[in-house]
C-alpha cells in the first residue's frame, strides 16, 4: 500500500493492488488508516516501552489500558488472572483499579519472576492486592494451582499475555476457558504481530503465527464464547474501532 497525504487538498490517497482511492483527510477513514500505521510505526519504535504505571514498567499500548479499565468496572471481576507477569506494571495497574473500586484481587502467572521483579512487586504499596505464580502458565500443576485461587460463584476474568505464539495461546484458551463467568471475558492480546510480520523488528512467520489466530479459532470451537471488541461506554464521535495492539483479543462469554 502506498499512502499520500494532502494537507492542502484535505486528502489522502491511497494505491492498492494498482487501485487509487482518495479519501478525506479528516474522516473516520483516515483515521482507521493512519492509526494503523501509527501503530505498526510506535510497535517497531517500542512506544510502549516508555510507560510506567505507579513506578512499574507496564510495556502496553495506554489505548489498551483504557478501554480494559472500562472493561473491569462493568465487569467488576472478583479475580483478575493475567499470563505473563515482566515487571509487573499490568498488575499493578489491575491491583490499583481492584482498590479504587474496593473489590477484586488479582493473580499474575510467569514461567519465570526475575528477582529483582518479585522483589519491586512484593514492596508496592499495591501488593496486598496480588498473588504471583511462577511456573508456566499451561503445565496442568500450575493451572490447577491458579484455579484454586479461586472461590466458587466468584466473576473471573482472564488476560493472556505471556508467549504469543498461536499455538501457546490455543493451549492458554483451553487450560482457562472454563472459569470465565458469563458476561466476562478472556483477551488474548497482542494480535498486531500479524500487522507488524514485515517490521524492522517483526519475524515472517508471524503472518501466522499470532493471538489472534488462536482467538478466531478457539471461537469458531466454543461457541458459547463471542469474539468481538467490548461495546464503547461512551462516545460522541462517528469512530467505532479500537486504536490497538490486541486485534480479535476480545472473546466474551455468553
Amino acid at each position: 500500500m502506498k499512502l499520500t497525504i494532502d494537507t492542502e487538498a484535505k486528502t489522502m490517497t491511497r494505491l492498492v493492488d494498482g487501485q487509487t482511492e482518495t479519501i478525506d483527510l479528516y474522516g473516520r477513514e483516515a483515521f482507521e488508516v493512519l492509526s494503523q500505521q501509527w501503530i505498526t510505526l510506535g510497535w517497531n519504535q517500542k512506544y510502549t516501552y516508555t510507560f510506567s504505571w505507579m513506578g512499574r514498567p507496564i510495556i502496553q499500548l495506554p489505548d489498551d489500558l483504557m478501554r480494559l479499565q472500562e472493561v473491569i468496572y462493568r465487569v467488576r471481576p472478583d479475580v483478575i488472572i493475567e499470563t505473563g507477569v515482566a515487571h509487573g506494571g499490568s498488575l499493578i495497574f489491575y491491583a490499583s483499579l481492584c482498590q479504587a473500586m474496593n473489590h477484586g484481587r488479582v493473580v499474575g502467572i510467569d514461567i519465570e519472576i526475575r528477582a529483582h521483579n518479585r522483589a519491586a512487586i512484593e514492596a508496592h504499596e499495591m501488593a496486598r492486592h496480588i498473588t504471583l505464580v511462577e511456573g508456566s502458565s499451561t503445565a496442568p500443576a500450575i493451572v490447577e494451582q491458579v484455579k484454586a485461587l479461586v472461590k466458587p460463584g466468584e466473576t473471573v476474568l482472564v488476560i493472556l499475555d505471556s508467549n504469543h505464539t498461536k499455538q501457546h495461546v490455543a493451549d492458554e484458551l483451553a487450560a482457562y476457558h472454563d472459569i470465565i463467568t458469563p458476561g466476562s471475558y478472556i483477551v488474548a492480546t497482542d494480535g498486531l504481530m500479524k500487522d507488524v510480520y514485515d517490521a524492522p523488528r517483526g519475524q515472517a512467520d508471524w503472518v501466522w503465527d499470532h493471538p489472534t489466530a488462536a482467538a478466531a479459532q478457539f471461537a469458531e470451537a466454543h461457541p458459547e464464547f463471542a469474539l468481538a471488541q467490548p461495546e464503547w461506554t461512551f462516545n460522541e464521535s462517528d469512530l467505532r474501532e479500537n486504536v490497538t495492539h490486541w486485534p480479535g483479543a476480545w472473546l466474551r462469554r455468553r
